[in-house]
Protein backbone atom coordinates (compact mmCIF):
# COMPACT_ATOMS: atom_id res chain seq x y z
CA UNK A 1 0.00 0.00 0.00
CA UNK A 2 1.18 3.52 -0.79
CA UNK A 3 2.62 5.09 2.35
CA UNK A 4 2.99 8.54 0.74
CA UNK A 5 -0.75 8.87 0.26
CA UNK A 6 -2.84 9.99 3.20
CA UNK A 7 -6.55 10.73 3.28
CA UNK A 8 -7.67 12.88 6.18
CA UNK A 9 -11.33 13.50 6.93
CA UNK A 10 -11.55 17.01 8.35
CA UNK A 11 -15.28 17.43 8.89
CA UNK A 12 -18.58 15.70 8.20
CA UNK A 13 -22.10 17.06 7.69
CA UNK A 14 -24.61 14.24 7.53
CA UNK A 15 -22.95 11.72 5.21
CA UNK A 16 -21.01 14.41 3.31
CA UNK A 17 -17.28 14.45 4.02
CA UNK A 18 -14.72 17.25 3.88
CA UNK A 19 -11.20 15.98 3.46
CA UNK A 20 -7.77 16.26 1.96
CA UNK A 21 -5.90 13.62 -0.02
CA UNK A 22 -2.17 14.22 0.43
CA UNK A 23 0.08 12.99 -2.38
CA UNK A 24 3.76 13.52 -3.23
CA UNK A 25 2.67 15.89 -6.01
CA UNK A 26 0.36 18.00 -3.89
CA UNK A 27 -2.83 18.02 -1.88
CA UNK A 28 -6.28 17.32 -3.30
CA UNK A 29 -9.10 19.05 -1.46
CA UNK A 30 -12.22 16.87 -1.31
CA UNK A 31 -14.95 16.75 -2.44
CA UNK A 32 -12.97 17.16 -5.66
CA UNK A 33 -13.86 17.38 -9.34
CA UNK A 34 -11.24 16.12 -11.81
CA UNK A 35 -11.31 17.67 -15.31
CA UNK A 36 -10.82 15.05 -18.02
CA UNK A 37 -7.65 15.24 -20.10
CA UNK A 38 -8.44 12.38 -22.47
CA UNK A 39 -5.41 12.61 -24.79
CA UNK A 40 -2.98 14.40 -22.43
CA UNK A 41 -4.88 17.67 -22.76
CA UNK A 42 -7.99 19.21 -21.29
CA UNK A 43 -9.51 20.29 -24.58
CA UNK A 44 -9.39 24.05 -25.30
CA UNK A 45 -7.44 24.75 -22.08
CA UNK A 46 -3.81 25.35 -21.12
CA UNK A 47 -2.68 23.39 -18.04
CA UNK A 48 -2.09 26.63 -16.16
CA UNK A 49 -5.61 27.77 -16.97
CA UNK A 50 -7.03 24.49 -15.66
CA UNK A 51 -5.13 25.04 -12.44
CA UNK A 52 -6.47 28.61 -12.21
CA UNK A 53 -10.02 27.25 -12.16
CA UNK A 54 -9.15 25.47 -8.91
CA UNK A 55 -8.44 21.94 -10.14
CA UNK A 56 -6.03 19.97 -7.93
CA UNK A 57 -5.92 16.84 -10.12
CA UNK A 58 -6.60 15.79 -13.72
CA UNK A 59 -7.77 12.53 -15.24
CA UNK A 60 -6.08 10.88 -18.22
CA UNK A 61 -7.37 8.01 -20.37
CA UNK A 62 -5.25 4.88 -20.57
CA UNK A 63 -6.98 3.53 -23.68
CA UNK A 64 -6.51 6.68 -25.77
CA UNK A 65 -2.94 7.28 -24.64
CA UNK A 66 -1.78 3.71 -25.17
CA UNK A 67 -3.06 3.81 -28.76
CA UNK A 68 -1.73 7.29 -29.48
CA UNK A 69 1.01 8.38 -28.92
CA UNK A 70 1.80 5.17 -26.96
CA UNK A 71 2.75 4.62 -23.34
CA UNK A 72 6.37 3.77 -24.20
CA UNK A 73 6.79 7.07 -26.04
CA UNK A 74 5.26 9.04 -23.18
CA UNK A 75 7.59 7.28 -20.73
CA UNK A 76 10.64 8.15 -22.87
CA UNK A 77 9.48 11.77 -22.95
CA UNK A 78 9.36 12.09 -19.18
CA UNK A 79 5.98 10.59 -18.31
CA UNK A 80 2.55 12.13 -18.59
CA UNK A 81 3.28 15.02 -16.20
CA UNK A 82 6.23 16.30 -18.22
CA UNK A 83 4.63 15.44 -21.55
CA UNK A 84 1.55 17.57 -20.91
CA UNK A 85 3.17 20.14 -18.58
CA UNK A 86 1.04 19.37 -15.51
CA UNK A 87 3.04 18.99 -12.31
CA UNK A 88 0.17 18.09 -9.97
CA UNK A 89 -1.51 14.70 -9.44
CA UNK A 90 -2.93 12.72 -12.36
CA UNK A 91 -5.38 9.82 -12.11
CA UNK A 92 -5.71 7.46 -15.05
CA UNK A 93 -8.57 5.08 -15.70
CA UNK A 94 -7.72 1.48 -16.49
CA UNK A 95 -8.84 1.52 -20.13
CA UNK A 96 -11.66 -0.95 -19.60
CA UNK A 97 -14.53 1.47 -20.11
CA UNK A 98 -13.19 2.84 -23.41
CA UNK A 99 -12.51 -0.68 -24.67
CA UNK A 100 -16.16 -1.49 -24.05
CA UNK A 101 -17.52 1.71 -25.54
CA UNK A 102 -15.13 2.51 -28.41
CA UNK A 103 -13.15 -0.50 -29.56
CA UNK A 104 -14.17 -2.59 -32.53
CA UNK A 105 -14.61 -6.37 -32.50
CA UNK A 106 -13.81 -6.79 -28.82
CA UNK A 107 -13.68 -10.21 -27.19
CA UNK A 108 -13.68 -10.58 -23.42
CA UNK A 109 -12.47 -13.63 -21.53
CA UNK A 110 -10.81 -14.45 -18.21
CA UNK A 111 -7.44 -13.23 -19.44
CA UNK A 112 -8.61 -9.78 -20.51
CA UNK A 113 -10.04 -8.01 -23.53
CA UNK A 114 -8.90 -8.45 -27.13
CA UNK A 115 -9.93 -5.63 -29.42
CA UNK A 116 -9.16 -3.68 -32.55
CA UNK A 117 -8.11 -0.06 -32.25
CA UNK A 118 -10.75 2.46 -33.28
CA UNK A 119 -7.91 4.47 -34.84
CA UNK A 120 -6.22 2.03 -37.24
CA UNK A 121 -7.77 -1.40 -36.64
CA UNK A 122 -4.61 -2.83 -35.03
CA UNK A 123 -4.98 -5.79 -32.67
CA UNK A 124 -4.55 -5.30 -28.93
CA UNK A 125 -4.88 -7.31 -25.73
CA UNK A 126 -5.55 -5.42 -22.52
CA UNK A 127 -5.27 -7.36 -19.25
CA UNK A 128 -5.04 -6.36 -15.59
CA UNK A 129 -1.29 -6.83 -15.83
CA UNK A 130 -0.82 -4.80 -19.01
CA UNK A 131 -3.12 -2.04 -17.73
CA UNK A 132 -0.96 -1.71 -14.60
CA UNK A 133 2.20 -1.59 -16.72
CA UNK A 134 0.78 1.03 -19.11
CA UNK A 135 -0.32 3.23 -16.21
CA UNK A 136 3.16 2.82 -14.66
CA UNK A 137 4.73 3.97 -17.93
CA UNK A 138 2.40 6.97 -17.99
CA UNK A 139 3.51 7.85 -14.47
CA UNK A 140 -0.03 8.09 -13.08
CA UNK A 141 -0.17 9.11 -9.42
CA UNK A 142 -3.47 7.28 -8.93
CA UNK A 143 -3.89 4.07 -10.90
CA UNK A 144 -7.28 2.42 -11.39
CA UNK A 145 -7.69 -1.35 -11.21
CA UNK A 146 -8.71 -3.04 -14.46
CA UNK A 147 -12.39 -3.96 -14.50
CA UNK A 148 -15.34 -4.61 -16.73
CA UNK A 149 -17.86 -1.79 -16.67
CA UNK A 150 -21.13 -3.74 -16.45
CA UNK A 151 -23.49 -2.55 -19.19
CA UNK A 152 -26.93 -1.18 -18.41
CA UNK A 153 -29.46 -2.66 -18.26
CA UNK A 154 -28.14 -5.95 -16.90
CA UNK A 155 -30.11 -8.76 -15.28
CA UNK A 156 -28.83 -9.98 -11.92
CA UNK A 157 -27.08 -13.04 -13.35
CA UNK A 158 -25.20 -10.96 -15.92
CA UNK A 159 -24.32 -8.34 -13.30
CA UNK A 160 -23.11 -11.03 -10.90
CA UNK A 161 -20.84 -12.68 -13.48
CA UNK A 162 -19.46 -9.31 -14.56
CA UNK A 163 -18.82 -8.17 -10.98
CA UNK A 164 -17.04 -11.38 -10.00
CA UNK A 165 -14.83 -11.19 -13.10
CA UNK A 166 -13.96 -7.62 -12.10
CA UNK A 167 -13.08 -8.79 -8.59
CA UNK A 168 -10.74 -11.47 -9.98
CA UNK A 169 -9.18 -8.79 -12.16
CA UNK A 170 -8.95 -6.50 -9.10
CA UNK A 171 -6.78 -9.09 -7.32
CA UNK A 172 -4.59 -9.45 -10.41
CA UNK A 173 -4.31 -5.66 -10.65
CA UNK A 174 -3.27 -5.50 -6.98
CA UNK A 175 -0.66 -8.22 -7.51
CA UNK A 176 0.71 -6.58 -10.68
CA UNK A 177 0.80 -3.09 -9.16
CA UNK A 178 3.06 -4.33 -6.38
CA UNK A 179 4.73 -1.99 -3.91
CA UNK A 180 5.19 1.46 -5.47
CA UNK A 181 5.92 4.17 -2.88
CA UNK A 182 4.50 7.49 -4.01
CA UNK A 183 1.77 5.93 -6.15
CA UNK A 184 -1.72 4.71 -5.26
CA UNK A 185 -4.06 2.01 -6.59
CA UNK A 186 -7.85 2.34 -6.39
CA UNK A 187 -10.24 -0.61 -6.60
CA UNK A 188 -13.61 -0.33 -8.33
CA UNK A 189 -16.90 -1.55 -6.86
CA UNK A 190 -19.30 -3.09 -9.37
CA UNK A 191 -22.70 -4.78 -9.09
CA UNK A 192 -24.99 -2.70 -11.28
CA UNK A 193 -28.20 -1.73 -9.43
CA UNK A 194 -28.19 -4.76 -7.10
CA UNK A 195 -27.46 -4.03 -3.46
CA UNK A 196 -26.34 -7.55 -2.57
CA UNK A 197 -23.86 -7.60 -5.45
CA UNK A 198 -22.52 -4.19 -4.47
CA UNK A 199 -22.04 -5.52 -0.95
CA UNK A 200 -20.20 -8.60 -2.17
CA UNK A 201 -17.98 -6.46 -4.40
CA UNK A 202 -17.13 -4.05 -1.58
CA UNK A 203 -16.26 -6.91 0.78
CA UNK A 204 -13.93 -8.44 -1.79
CA UNK A 205 -12.21 -5.12 -2.48
CA UNK A 206 -11.71 -4.48 1.22
CA UNK A 207 -10.16 -7.94 1.59
CA UNK A 208 -7.72 -7.24 -1.24
CA UNK A 209 -6.90 -3.79 0.13
CA UNK A 210 -6.61 -0.57 -1.89
CA UNK A 211 -5.52 3.03 -1.33
CA UNK A 212 -8.93 4.29 -2.44
CA UNK A 213 -12.22 2.91 -3.72
CA UNK A 214 -14.30 3.84 -6.74
CA UNK A 215 -17.98 3.26 -7.39
CA UNK A 216 -18.18 2.06 -10.97
CA UNK A 217 -20.97 1.03 -13.31
CA UNK A 218 -23.12 4.12 -12.79
CA UNK A 219 -23.88 7.03 -15.12
CA UNK A 220 -24.29 4.47 -17.90
CA UNK A 221 -27.91 5.25 -18.72
CA UNK A 222 -29.74 4.28 -15.53
CA UNK A 223 -30.87 7.83 -14.75
CA UNK A 224 -30.33 10.00 -11.70
CA UNK A 225 -33.01 8.43 -9.51
CA UNK A 226 -31.60 4.93 -9.93
CA UNK A 227 -28.06 6.23 -9.45
CA UNK A 228 -29.02 7.97 -6.20
CA UNK A 229 -30.79 4.80 -5.05
CA UNK A 230 -27.45 2.97 -5.34
CA UNK A 231 -25.56 5.84 -3.70
CA UNK A 232 -27.95 5.66 -0.75
CA UNK A 233 -26.02 2.55 0.32
CA UNK A 234 -22.93 1.95 -1.87
CA UNK A 235 -20.51 4.55 -0.40
CA UNK A 236 -21.14 3.31 3.14
CA UNK A 237 -20.03 -0.18 2.08
CA UNK A 238 -16.53 1.18 1.44
CA UNK A 239 -13.89 2.01 4.07
CA UNK A 240 -14.51 5.28 5.91
CA UNK A 241 -10.82 6.15 6.06
CA UNK A 242 -10.23 5.98 2.29
CA UNK A 243 -11.36 8.29 -0.54
CA UNK A 244 -14.49 7.34 -2.46
CA UNK A 245 -14.59 8.13 -6.18
CA UNK A 246 -17.76 8.08 -8.32
CA UNK A 247 -16.59 7.50 -11.88
CA UNK A 248 -17.93 9.47 -14.83
CA UNK A 249 -20.29 11.79 -12.91
CA UNK A 250 -21.73 14.19 -13.80
CA UNK A 251 -24.16 17.11 -14.03
CA UNK A 252 -24.02 19.74 -11.25
CA UNK A 253 -27.07 18.32 -9.44
CA UNK A 254 -25.53 14.84 -9.71
CA UNK A 255 -22.43 16.12 -7.91
CA UNK A 256 -24.46 17.79 -5.17
CA UNK A 257 -26.59 14.71 -4.55
CA UNK A 258 -23.58 12.40 -4.54
CA UNK A 259 -21.61 14.58 -2.11
CA UNK A 260 -24.62 14.46 0.21
CA UNK A 261 -24.37 10.66 0.04
CA UNK A 262 -20.68 10.48 0.99
CA UNK A 263 -18.72 10.64 -2.29
CA UNK A 264 -15.35 12.43 -2.32
CA UNK A 265 -14.11 12.47 -5.95
CA UNK A 266 -15.66 12.89 -9.39
CA UNK A 267 -14.74 13.17 -13.07
CA UNK A 268 -16.81 13.91 -16.15
CA UNK A 269 -16.34 15.19 -19.70
CA UNK A 270 -19.56 17.21 -19.45
CA UNK A 271 -18.16 20.68 -18.60
CA UNK A 272 -15.52 20.54 -21.35
CA UNK A 273 -17.69 18.84 -23.99
CA UNK A 274 -20.55 21.25 -23.31
CA UNK A 275 -18.18 24.19 -23.62
CA UNK A 276 -17.34 23.10 -27.15
CA UNK A 277 -21.02 22.79 -28.08
CA UNK A 278 -22.18 26.20 -26.88
CA UNK A 279 -23.60 25.16 -23.52
CA UNK A 280 -22.68 26.90 -20.28
CA UNK A 281 -23.40 25.78 -16.72
CA UNK A 282 -24.46 28.62 -14.45
CA UNK A 283 -26.04 29.11 -11.03
CA UNK A 284 -29.36 29.43 -12.87
CA UNK A 285 -28.96 26.23 -14.85
CA UNK A 286 -27.72 25.47 -18.36
CA UNK A 287 -27.55 28.37 -20.84
CA UNK A 288 -27.48 27.56 -24.55
CA UNK A 289 -25.42 30.25 -26.30
CA UNK A 290 -26.59 28.97 -29.70
CA UNK A 291 -30.00 30.54 -29.12
CA UNK A 292 -30.77 33.75 -31.00
CA UNK A 293 -32.08 35.38 -27.81
CA UNK A 294 -28.43 36.10 -26.85
CA UNK A 295 -27.47 37.86 -30.10
CA UNK A 296 -28.02 41.41 -28.76
CA UNK A 297 -27.50 40.75 -25.03
CA UNK A 298 -24.75 43.00 -23.58
CA UNK A 299 -24.81 41.26 -20.19
CA UNK A 300 -22.27 38.70 -19.02
CA UNK A 301 -23.11 35.02 -19.08
CA UNK A 302 -23.25 34.99 -15.27
CA UNK A 303 -22.94 38.35 -13.48
CA UNK A 304 -21.69 36.63 -10.31
CA UNK A 305 -18.91 34.64 -12.01
CA UNK A 306 -15.24 35.70 -11.94
CA UNK A 307 -14.06 33.61 -14.92
CA UNK A 308 -12.57 35.35 -18.01
CA UNK A 309 -15.66 34.64 -20.14
CA UNK A 310 -17.93 36.43 -17.67
CA UNK A 311 -15.52 39.21 -16.75
CA UNK A 312 -14.55 40.24 -20.25
CA UNK A 313 -17.24 39.26 -22.73
CA UNK A 314 -20.95 39.67 -23.34
CA UNK A 315 -23.50 37.02 -24.15
CA UNK A 316 -23.77 38.64 -27.58
CA UNK A 317 -20.07 38.09 -28.19
CA UNK A 318 -20.16 34.51 -26.94
CA UNK A 319 -23.15 33.84 -29.22
CA UNK A 320 -21.32 35.42 -32.17
CA UNK A 321 -18.06 33.48 -31.82
CA UNK A 322 -19.90 30.21 -31.36
CA UNK A 323 -22.03 30.79 -34.47
CA UNK A 324 -18.87 31.77 -36.34
CA UNK A 325 -17.13 28.59 -35.18
CA UNK A 326 -14.25 30.58 -33.72
CA UNK A 327 -11.82 28.68 -31.48
CA UNK A 328 -12.16 31.29 -28.73
CA UNK A 329 -15.74 30.12 -28.21
CA UNK A 330 -14.60 26.69 -26.99
CA UNK A 331 -11.82 28.30 -24.94
CA UNK A 332 -14.04 30.76 -23.10
CA UNK A 333 -17.00 28.46 -22.49
CA UNK A 334 -14.79 25.56 -21.36
CA UNK A 335 -12.97 27.86 -18.94
CA UNK A 336 -16.30 29.11 -17.63
CA UNK A 337 -17.72 25.62 -17.16
CA UNK A 338 -14.64 24.31 -15.37
CA UNK A 339 -14.59 27.45 -13.18
CA UNK A 340 -18.24 26.87 -12.31
CA UNK A 341 -17.66 23.22 -11.43
CA UNK A 342 -14.70 24.05 -9.21
CA UNK A 343 -16.62 26.88 -7.57
CA UNK A 344 -19.48 24.47 -6.87
CA UNK A 345 -17.08 22.00 -5.23
CA UNK A 346 -15.48 24.77 -3.16
CA UNK A 347 -18.92 25.93 -2.05
CA UNK A 348 -19.81 22.44 -0.88
CA UNK A 349 -16.50 22.09 0.94
CA UNK A 350 -17.13 25.36 2.79
CA UNK A 351 -20.69 24.32 3.63
CA UNK A 352 -19.57 20.95 5.03
CA UNK A 353 -16.93 22.72 7.11
CA UNK A 354 -19.53 25.03 8.63
CA UNK A 355 -22.23 22.37 8.98
CA UNK A 356 -24.55 24.19 6.57
CA UNK A 357 -24.68 21.80 3.62
CA UNK A 358 -28.47 21.44 3.76
CA UNK A 359 -28.84 25.22 3.43
CA UNK A 360 -26.31 25.28 0.58
CA UNK A 361 -28.16 22.53 -1.29
CA UNK A 362 -31.53 24.25 -0.81
CA UNK A 363 -30.13 27.52 -2.18
CA UNK A 364 -28.48 25.65 -5.09
CA UNK A 365 -31.78 24.11 -6.17
CA UNK A 366 -33.79 27.29 -5.57
CA UNK A 367 -31.54 29.39 -7.79
CA UNK A 368 -31.59 26.80 -10.56
CA UNK A 369 -35.39 26.73 -10.35
CA UNK A 370 -35.51 30.47 -11.08
CA UNK A 371 -34.15 29.81 -14.57
CA UNK A 372 -31.95 31.99 -16.74
CA UNK A 373 -32.05 35.77 -16.88
CA UNK A 374 -35.00 37.26 -18.75
CA UNK A 375 -34.16 38.28 -22.32
CA UNK A 376 -33.22 41.93 -22.84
Amino acid sequence: MAQDFEFERIAQDGRARLGVLRTPRGEIQTPAFMPVGTAATVKAMLPGSVRETGADILLGNTYHLMLRPGAERIERLGGLHGFMNWDRPILTDSGGFQVMSLAQLRKLDEQGVRFKSHIDGSDWLLTPESSMEIQRQLGSDIVMAFDECTPHPADETTAEESMRLSMRWAQRSRDAFGDRPGYALFGIQQGSLYQDLRGESAAELRKIGFDGYAIGGLAVGEGQEAMFDVLDYAPDMLPEDKPRYLMGVGKPDDLVGAVQRGVDMFDCVLPTRSGRTGQAFTRRGVVNLKNARHANDPRPLDPDCACPACQGYSRAYLHHVFKSQEIISAMLLTWHNLHYYQELMAGMRAAIASGTLDEFVAAFHAQRAEGDLEPV
